[in-house]
């Protein structure tokens, strides 16, 4: 590496690695081979240069408009992308969850270069960035399976190396079938969730990845799925539905901004498409630019009422607190009002998840 042209330092590399190097500021020697990379030395042989990328073909992500009815889940969904909080769909099998969920990283907006940089590094160390796209302008979308291992979801191992957490950070992580994982993978993400990094200590040293995500969970209210669906009756026994709530800590649950269950959708809903998503993602955009509004005394008021009737934790007053200040941004209010907390609050504890809580 020596000083080159354009740039303070020139380095020589592979031709799959030049435009990566480019974004970080240095000039990209791209040569095939050592015979090459001899000649360029010798000043008898000259690559031509690696312009800088500003922008990588990441393709889009499915549109809302596929979604059918789900009012009360798509409105949850463009509250969950203008504050970044954290969401739970649940609900029997086939309303629709998933397919909400894989749509949320179309309406969020998109990230700036110093969060693009950060993105792709983490990408590029895990060996993730696909040749011919260099930098990651989109936030990042992972959904790993169920049966994800620990390290596997927040990171570690020999290396160590980073996780699903930190893969999606600036963008979404999807747990769907959220009841089916691990508790100890779950429980492992109440720190990330709370700080933003990841830090694993090892014998050798400690590691900080980042890990600044918007979680979004799926999950059937029972194991057999029946529970809360009017047309079936459940099946699970006491016992297995005790076993399956104690996946989830009240703890983990209680990270979870809003929370929503989705009904089975009625034939008159299935009509019509749903807006689409770039519509939505403008008032995201709009609502993520502006200066969040102060909450009124009467707001307060009612938050403190909140807490004293509902089993609202501190950190539960404080994210009631955050969703009404969005939903008061996306209405261009100058300041959230008690209406805007009461729907923030309709998003907290349902009734069908009042026996988790």
């Amino acid at each position: 590496m020596g000083a080159c042209g354009r740039f303070p330092a020139c380095l020589i590399c592979s031709p799959e690695s030049a435009s990566e190097a480019v974004l970080a500021g240095i000039e990209a020697v791209p040569v095939r081979h050592l015979a090459e990379a001899g000649a360029y030395l010798r000043g008898t042989f000259e690559p031509p240069p690696v312009e800088p990328i500003r922008a990588s073909t990441n393709g889009s992500y499915p549109d809302l408009a596929d979604v059918r009815g789900q009012e009360r889940a798509r409105r949850a969904l463009e509250l969950a992308a203008a504050g970044r909080h954290n969401l739970l769909l649940a609900g029997p099998p086939g309303t629709g969850k998933t397919m909400l969920a894989r749509r949320l990283p179309g309406i969020l907006p998109a990230l700036t270069l110093e969060q693009a940089l950060e993105v792709t590094r983490i990408h590029s160390v895990a060996g993730l960035l696909p040749v011919g796209r260099p930098l990651v302008d989109r936030p990042p979308f992972r959904a790993p399976h169920h049966t994800a291992s620990t390290a596997a979801i927040v990171g570690g191992g020999p290396g160590p190396r980073p996780g699903e957490a930190s893969l999606a950070h600036q963008g979404v992580l999807l747990l769907d079938e959220l009841g089916e994982f691990h508790r100890p993978a779950l429980e492992a993400l109440r720190q990330p969730l709370e700080d933003g990094f990841v830090a694993i200590a090892r014998v050798q040293g400690r590691c900080v990845f980042p890990a600044r995500i918007l979680l979004v969970g799926t999950m059937n209210l029972c194991p057999c799925g029946a529970r809360g669906d009017p047309a079936v009756e459940c099946s699970c026994s006491p016992q297995r539905l005790a076993s399956y709530r104690d996946k989830l800590s009240r703890a983990l649950l209680d990270r979870f901004d809003l929370v929503v269950v989705v009904p089975r959708a009625r034939s008159r809903e299935l009509g019509a498409p749903g807006e689409p998503s770039p519509g939505v993602r403008k008032r995201v955009e709009a609502a993520a630019a502006v200066e969040r509004p102060q909450l009124a005394p009467e707001a307060n008021e009612l938050l403190d009422r909140a807490v004293d009737m509902l089993p609202l934790s501190a950190r539960g007053r404080a994210k009631v607190g955050r969703v009404a200040t969005t939903i008061a941004a996306l209405a261009g209010a100058s300041i959230v009002a008690p209406e805007h907390v009461a729907e923030a609050l309709s998003y907290r504890s349902p009734a069908e998840l009042a026996a988790w809580s």
